[in-house]
């Protein structure tokens, strides 16, 4: 029996995820900046319901981002607190990808193009693919530019997801042409989706020791410069 745990704060949703043997229960909540709050009962309600202590998980998950400073944040100093506590492995998942499994769920479409609204008027991108396992493959390294500049796929039929689509829908879709077939502009990322992705990597020993379960901000002169 496989029991994991996933935590996802890096957008204004905040969620956790129990899989037991692939079974899935979530909480989650569209709360802008009371993540710090929310997900610690969060977790305990879903222990609770499925009579585990956190001892007898395999591992922890958590999306790593790219997201808000402050949510990325949350998510790995909790991981890391449980994992120091308790000498359980990590799996840390991209946060973009984590949205494209989800935007692939809701629009029964294969090809996803991600963007999260970056603030400075730029955004976080990710270019994803059905794989044959049902899961994202990235094809574009994942970035933070102008929405007026980010990097194509080839053409097909693509689905864009995210909030960056919400606040810079003109400008990518006039970038990314005829491509588009639909628009998510209110999807977020959800645990429930992140615990998929974070099972496949625990399966293949994807497995990282606390100390280095750390957000990626792709901003790095921003992180450096408060």
């Amino acid at each position: 029996m496989t029991r994991l745990l996933a935590i996802e704060t890096a957008t204004s949703v905040c969620s956790a995820a129990l899989s037991v043997d692939g079974h899935i229960q979530e909480r989650h909540a569209l709360a802008p900046r009371q993540h710090a709050a929310l997900i610690l009962p969060m977790i305990e309600s879903l222990l609770v319901e499925a009579d585990l202590q956190v001892g007898q998980l395999d591992a922890l998950l958590f999306g790593q981002g790219p997201g808000s400073f402050t949510g990325v944040r949350i998510a790995a100093s909790v991981v890391q607190g449980i994992a120091f506590g308790t000498g359980l492995p990590v799996v840390a998942v991209s946060t973009l990808a984590t949205l494209a499994l989800g935007a692939m769920d809701e629009s029964g479409e294969a090809q996803i193009m991600v963007a999260l609204d970056a603030r400075m008027s730029e955004v976080y991108w990710g270019v994803y693919r059905q794989g044959e396992d049902g899961l994202p493959v990235r094809l574009i390294e994942e970035c933070v530019c102008a929405p007026d500049e980010v990097p194509l796929p080839p053409d097909g039929r693509w689905v864009g997801a995210g909030s960056g689509w919400d606040s810079y829908g003109e400008m990518l879709m006039t970038r990314s042409g005829e491509r588009m077939v639909r628009v998510l502009p209110d999807l977020e990322p959800r645990a429930r989706d992140l615990v998929r992705l974070g099972a496949d990597r625990f399966d293949k020993g994807m497995v990282i020791p606390p100390e280095q379960a750390l957000p990626v901000y792709l901003r790095d002169r921003v992180v450096r410069d408060g």
